[in-house]
């Protein structure tokens, strides 16, 4: 089994910069691909981006190309969201999620996920 724990949301100004973590444990976690999905009021949760077990390959939405880096530490344990340049519209619920397939997790089916933290990006 997986446990995963978000932290790192608060509120910043437009144009910005926060940066999320995504705290894993769980006996094959290592071995687990990852991502970040959003939910926004009055909106259904929407794709972020993505990584690979090995940390080696990315994928993420258009809306955030350029600006988001998705990234894990040496030693798997940890998942980050470097979110830069942030705008209104990126006033989200962002949640952690964790499966054993890469494709499963881009398409918005993990296994696991977490509790979700709070951005809130003011104009």
């Amino acid at each position: 089994q997986v446990q995963l724990a978000e932290s790192g949301g608060g509120l910043v100004q437009a144009g910005g910069s926060l940066r999320l973590s995504c705290a894993a444990s769980g006996r094959t976690f290592n071995t687990y691909a990852m991502g970040w999905f959003r939910q926004a009021p009055g909106k259904e949760r929407e794709f972020v981006a993505a990584i690979t077990w090995s940390g080696r390959r990315t994928h993420y939405a258009d809306s955030v190309k350029g600006r988001f880096t998705i990234s894990r530490d040496s030693a798997k344990i940890t998942l980050y969201l470097q979110m830069n340049s942030l705008k209104p519209e990126d006033t989200a619920v962002y949640y952690c999620a964790a499966d054993p397939i890469s494709d499963t997790v881009r398409a918005g089916k993990a296994a696991y996920w977490g509790q979700g933290t709070q951005v809130t990006v003011s104009s």
